[in-house]
C-alpha cells in the first residue's frame, strides 16, 4: 500500500512547533509491512483541499493530522467532508460526550466546541481519551461515486494522537493491510565510532547480502545504523555486526544512551556522582531525565570557577596553577572529589573549553577532559570538540556517559 502523511498547521510551516508525527506514524505502520512514501506539511485552510486532491489518486492510504479543533482554522474535516461529497451529520452521543467532559472540568461549553460533533456521514470515529477533538475513519471508497483512499483524520497535539492511534488506527490497519511479505527492522545505535568507520567495518559485507536494505544516520556523538530486510537475512546481518561492532553498541531498541547507563547501574547496584565545569549539569539533566535515576544518581556539582573546584571538590589550587583548570589531572581530581564527597561508587568529571573565548595555542576552544573515578581508579580523556557551546555540551557528556558505560558492559 502506498502511504502519505499530510500535517497540517500553520505553526509546523512558522517552526513555532516541531513535527513529530512522521516519526511516530513511520515507527507504528513498520510492522504491518508499510513505509511511507510521501510526507507534506501545508497550512491551515484551503492548502488542506489541493493536498488531499493531489494525493487521492496517488496513494491507498492517508494519514492527516491536525484541524480537528474547535476554532476557525480548524477545518480538516469540513475540507475533507466536501471533497468527499459526504454530509457532515450531528453525533448525539458524541455531543453528550464532548459535554459532560468539559462540564466535569469547569470549562464553559460553546457552539464552537459542539463543532467537533459534526462527523461526516460514514466516518467512524476514533475516540479521544486526552482531549475533545475525535479521530475519524474514513474507509477507501466510502463515497462509491469517488475513488478515494483509505483516511485517517487524526488530532495534532502528539499527546492525544500518539495514544488514539495505539489504541485504535493500529486495529483498523490489522483489518486493512494486506501483508504479504514478512520485513523487519532492526537499528543499532552506536556510540565511541564515527560513521565512516562503521561503515568501514560492516558495510561491504552487509551489502553483499541480498534483501538487506542498509542506512546510516549520524548524530551528535552517536551514530544509527539501520538494516531493513527479511528475519532470514537480518538474522544473517545481525551476526556481522556484533561479531564486528558489539563494543560500540549501546541500543539495539531505541533507548538513549544515559538511559543505558542508569539501567547498568541499577542492574549492578552501583551508584554514581558527576561533577562538572564546561557542561553546566548537562550531564546531571541527561541522567536525571531518565525515570528511576533516584535509585543510581547520588550527587552532581557544577563547579564553574577555580575557586569552586578547590572548595566543593578539593580540587588542589597548586594542580590548577600548575596544569591548568583544563587538564587530565584536574579532570581526575575533580572525579575523585565527587565521589569521595558523595560516596558514589563512580563519579564522572567534565572540564573543558567552549568557545568562542578563552583558548590558547596550547588549549583552543574545543579542548575538554572528561574522567571516571571508581575504587579501582582513575581515567581521564582528551578530547577536542571545536564547535559551537551546545554542541559541545553535548558530545562532552556523551563521551562521558560511554566512558562509564564502557566500564559497566
Amino acid at each position: 500500500m502506498r502511504v502519505v502523511i499530510i500535517n497540517t498547521g500553520t505553526e509546523i510551516l512558522l517552526g513555532d512547533v516541531l513535527n513529530t508525527h512522521l516519526g511516530f506514524i513511520a515507527r507504528a505502520i513498520f510492522p504491518f509491512g508499510l513505509r511511507v512514501e510521501r510526507q507534506l506539511a501545508v497550512p491551515d485552510g484551503a492548502a488542506i483541499a489541493d493536498a488531499l486532491s493531489e494525493n487521492f489518486g496517488r496513494a491507498n492510504l492517508i494519514f492527516v493530522t491536525g484541524g480537528l479543533g474547535p476554532t476557525t482554522d480548524d477545518v480538516t474535516r469540513e475540507i475533507t467532508a466536501e471533497l468527499l461529497r459526504l454530509e457532515l451529520v450531528h453525533e448525539p452521543v458524541l455531543a453528550a460526550s464532548i459535554t459532560e467532559r468539559l462540564t466535569t472540568r469547569g470549562i464553559r461549553l460553546t457552539d464552537r466546541i459542539l463543532r467537533q460533533a459534526m462527523v461526516p456521514n460514514g466516518a467512524q470515529i476514533l475516540p479521544n481519551e486526552n482531549g475533545s477533538a475525535v479521530g475519524l475513519y474514513l474507509p477507501a471508497g466510502v463515497n462509491p461515486a469517488l475513488n478515494s483512499p483509505h483516511l485517517f483524520l487524526l488530532p495534532g497535539p502528539p499527546r492525544e494522537l500518539q495514544p488514539m492511534f495505539q489504541q485504535f488506527v493500529l486495529p483498523f490497519l490489522e483489518r486493512i493491510v494486506r501483508r504479504d511479505e514478512a520485513v523487519s527492522y532492526r537499528n543499532y545505535r552506536i556510540a565511541g565510532m564515527g560513521e565512516s568507520y562503521v561503515e568501514e567495518a560492516v558495510g561491504a559485507q552487509l551489502l553483499s547480502l541480498a534483501g538487506l536494505e542498509l542506512g546510516y544516520c549520524a548524530r551528535m556523538g552517536e551514530v544509527d545504523l539501520r538494516l531493513i530486510g527479511p528475519p532470514a537475512v537480518l538474522a544473517e546481518a545481525d551476526t556481522i555486526v556484533q561479531d564486528r561492532l558489539a563494543k560500540f553498541i549501546f541500543s539495539t531498541s531505541g533507548e538513549s544512551l544515559e538511559t543505558v547507563v542508569v539501567r547498568q547501574l541499577a542492574r549492578s547496584r552501583k551508584t554514581l556522582a558527576v561533577a562538572e565545569s564546561c557542561t553546566g549539569g548537562f550531564l546531571a539533566h541527561r541522567l536525571t531525565n531518565v525515570p528511576g535515576a533516584s535509585q543510581v544518581f547520588l550527587a552532581g556539582y557544577v563547579t564553574y570557577s577555580n575557586e569552586a573546584k578547590t572548595a566543593a571538590l578539593g580540587v588542589s589550587s597548586e594542580a590548577i596553577a600548575q596544569h591548568g583548570a583544563v587538564s587530565e589531572v584536574v579532570a581526575g581530581m575533580m572525579a575523585e572529589g565527587a565521589r569521595e564527597k558523595s560516596g558514589a561508587d563512580f563519579a564522572l568529571s567534565t572540564t573543558g573549553i567552549a568557545g568562542p573565548g578563552g583558548g590558547s595555542r596550547e588549549k583552543p576552544v574545543g579542548t575538554a577532559y572528561i574522567a571516571r573515578a571508581s575504587k579501582d581508579g582513575t581515567i581521564a580523556r582528551h578530547l577536542f570538540f571545536p564547535t559551537d557551546r551546545e554542541t559541545f555540551k553535548q558530545l562532552a557528556t556523551q563521551m562521558a556517559l560511554n566512558l562509564l558505560r564502557t566500564t559497566l558492559t
